[in-house]
């Protein structure tokens, strides 16, 4: 087993990837297609991919589709410079593990790498009433056409212990995939929390400075915000029931 399969047509990111991930003693292979890294994985496992959403041949949300039909268990992280909001509500949804924007900084791809080499621990799923992004966060409609928004149970898990929470302010708008919290964590790193709805904050929940209590119960007392959501529907679209979670 190797620790991370790098999958990007440009010689300079792999590059980088692989110098910054080797000076953390991580063991790094790079393919320059879909179909090279494909081969790859059929002949070695990996605990990471890194994959560029554009490349030459296939893309990388075809390839992440194939690597699932495979039944190949590596988490993936997709790459892209095409950073729209929409490729990142995209990657969740499809299964990718994170994703991170080109150029990323060493600090910004160790956060990730970190995170998603630690797999998927045991973890307390999202009611079935709520919808996630992911694994990351969750929404959950309320009376009055307004909704709750919280972390994930896995998301927390897969973080090296939460220190502390970046809210954002009352009345600021969030954009689904957009970032609408910072975690930090006990060794530092800093990872942006995608928020599963677009809407204005109308409400800040006061326990959520308190890192214990969003830890100690994510899905009701550690809740982040209530929202009044832009297209509750359209968004949903790009959500996951939990209630399908326990089929």
């Amino acid at each position: 087993m190797k620790d991370i399969l790098v999958i990007d047509d440009e010689p300079v990111i792999t590059a980088a990837v692989t110098r910054i991930c080797e000076a953390e003693g991580l063991s790094v292979d790079t393919a320059s297609s879909s179909a090279a890294g494909l081969a790859l994985l059929s002949r070695t496992a990996y605990r990471l991919v890194l994959c560029d959403v554009m490349m030459s041949d296939v893309d990388g949300f075809a390839l992440l589709a194939e690597a699932a039909r495979r039944g190949l268990s590596a988490p993936v992280v997709m790459m892209t410079g095409y950073a729209t909001l929409d490729n990142a509500v995209r990657a969740l949804a499809s299964g990718a593990a994170d994703f991170i924007a080109k150029p990323f900084t060493a600090d910004e791809l160790l956060a990730v790498a970190r995170r998603a080499l630690r797999g998927v621990p045991d973890y307390v799923p999202c009611p079935p009433s709520y919808y996630r992004l992911g694994g990351v966060s969750w929404v959950k409609e309320e009376a009055g056409g307004i909704v709750q928004v919280g972390l994930s149970d896995q998301f927390l898990k897969t973080i090296d212990g939460l220190a502390a929470l970046e809210l954002a302010p009352l009345n600021e708008e969030a954009a689904q995939g957009g970032t609408c919290a910072t975690v930090v964590t006990a060794s530092g790193d800093r990872h942006g929390v995608a928020s599963p709805v677009s809407g204005r904050i109308v409400e800040v929940n006061p326990a959520a400075t308190n890192p214990a209590a969003v830890e100690k119960d994510p899905y009701f007392g550690g809740w982040l915000y209530r929202m009044l959501p832009l297209d509750l529907p359209s968004d949903l679209k790009s959500l996951v029931s939990c209630s399908s979670d326990r089929l």
